[in-house]
């Protein structure tokens, strides 16, 4: 019996040439509204699902709810011969833009049953040049099928095998909504093993101790799991003992951990590659030349092995190195873990040479609380049920934890500076009230996130142009107890003793 197994939020591409069986199979193996025929959208344009000459608009209406359904999170599965190259790329490429998987099915049966299948067939009129036609078309792009993008090509062979096949359905790696917590979500520790093990302690973690006294592990009475954001690694005073701590913890099941941008730069230096050594990573190489061989093979499969990002407790809680905006949570593309690993940037640096960040937090309305670091801040603070939890421990800062689902904030300070910024950690300025608006909100050029036209970028001039008229005639909203929704006057309340009283 083949077992086929296929992303549980992904697309499938079922190949054949017509009387393979592939609708049969899809009713076998998919619920009816998971399937996307080309027949079917054929018939929804033209009334007709025999009729050729719809088949581009059909094939536009497909990939339009193909679409849709990518987006909204739901497995889809393209009912089409899709034997052309071509064809395939469209559907692949539309799966890339919406950060899903896509497989493909290949029910690769006989030309001879093919045809008998077809002749059969009261809504087929065609002859048996027709199957031959598409056959000769898949065997002549079968053989680069596994270079088109696809995570997996499953072929069954023969009418025995597509019968006898069973659909799996893999949960992504990232998705790790069945466990539930709860949870201490760590911020960049960058080899800081002495402050990792103080916080460990004061979240109620017993460390265990090998031979050596070294910690190589950790676990929590209550059963708490702690969740590491990445960047364990570089400028610290001892990224070795980090390692074995945290890798000691995630393969006794006591701990998660996404990978850092800092991370993914360690593994290619110790796999060779020619990379900068710079921003600390000659700290973390200068330490590990120091540990045995067989250590650093470890260290190299551990980091290799790490993911973007962790969805975990039903979805209400995301960690990432970066932090990820909501669209992208679950999903799995180099664009998705780009983001995880370095987040968003404006193209612009700060005085600092700095790239400057693009405040993805400022947009997120996600229901899920979102824990992340990379960027480090002098205090965590929630920023719309974000929250970022680098706070610059290797810096001179604290190395922070946020309990979940508690929602409180736990740290320990730095025992020194052990690297110094090239940004100051704290700010400059001094803090502001909430309300008050800063210039800096508004003033220069400004990189807005919007549903319809995507990213737009406000010039300086014309925010400049925006501000004045603002402040002649507006305050912030934040002011306001009651901001109507238009300059005409409100019904008046059904409430006693109240005039206006929004329901």
């Amino acid at each position: 019996m083949a077992e086929v197994a296929i992303p549980q939020l992904g697309l499938v591409l079922l190949v054949g040439v017509s009387g393979s069986g592939k609708s049969t199979f899809a009713r076998q193996h998919f619920a009816p509204y998971e399937v996307i025929s080309s027949d079917y959208c054929r018939g929804l344009v033209s009334n007709d699902e025999t009729d050729q000459t719809a088949t581009v608009d059909a094939f536009d209406v497909l990939h339009y709810i193909v679409g849709t359904r990518l987006r909204r999170g739901l497995l889809t599965v393209v009912d089409a011969t899709n034997v052309q190259s071509t064809a395939r790329a469209e559907l692949v490429k539309l799966g890339k833009e919406h950060d899903v998987m896509v497989d493909a099915i290949v029910l690769d049966v006989p030309e001879a049953i093919a045809a008998e299948r077809n002749v059969s067939r009261s809504d087929r009129d065609f002859g048996a040049h027709v199957v031959r036609r598409q056959a000769r078309e898949l065997r002549k792009s079968s053989g680069r099928m596994r270079r088109e993008g696809f995570r997996r090509v499953h072929v069954l062979k023969g009418v025995d095998e597509v019968a006898a096949a069973t659909i799996v359905r893999e949960p992504s790696w990232n998705d790790r909504r069945h466990l539930t917590g709860p949870f201490d979500v760590i911020g960049d520790v960058h080899g800081c093993a002495t402050e990792l093990g103080a916080l460990l302690t004061l979240l109620g973690f017993e460390l265990e101790l090998d031979g050596s006294g070294r910690a190589v592990g950790a676990r929590h009475p209550e059963g708490r799991t702690a969740v590491f954001v990445g960047d364990l690694v570089d400028r610290g005073p001892d990224t070795p003992a980090v390692l074995r701590l945290v890798m000691g913890m995630v393969a006794a099941g006591t701990a998660l951990c996404v990978s850092g941008n800092h991370e993914v730069k360690l593994v290619r230096a110790l796999k060779g590659a020619q990379v900068q050594v710079s921003h600390g990573l000659e700290a973390s190489l200068a330490q590990l030349a120091e540990e045995s061989e067989e250590f650093r093979a470890e260290v190299l499969r551990f980091m290799e092995g790490l993911i973007s990002h962790f969805v975990l407790d039903g979805g209400r809680l995301v960690v990432a190195h970066a932090g990820l905006k909501e669209e992208y949570h679950g999903r799995a593309s180099g664009r998705v873990r780009s983001f995880a690993l370095y987040g968003d940037t404006t193209g612009e640096t700060d005085e600092y040479g700095l790239p400057v960040r693009y405040p993805w937090a400022r947009d997120y309305r996600g229901t899920a609380v979102v824990a992340y670091g990379h960027t480090p801040v002098p205090t965590a603070e929630w920023v719309n049920n974000t929250i970022c939890l680098d706070t610059g421990v290797v810096f001179g800062g604290a190395l922070t934890a946020l309990r979940y689902p508690e929602r409180e904030i736990v740290d320990v300070p730095a025992e020194q500076e052990w690297y110094e910024p090239i940004r100051p950690l704290a700010p400059t300025t001094g803090s502001r009230e909430p309300l008050v608006l800063d210039h800096a909100d508004v003033g220069g050029t400004q990189f807005i996130e919007t549903a319809l036209a995507g990213r737009v970028k406000v010039p300086q001039e014309n925010a400049a142009a925006a501000l004045e008229v603002m402040s002649r005639f507006a305050v912030d909203p934040r002011w306001l107890v009651y901001l109507p929704p238009t300059m005409s006057p409100a019904p008046a309340s059904t409430e006693e003793g109240l005039l206006e009283h929004p329901s």
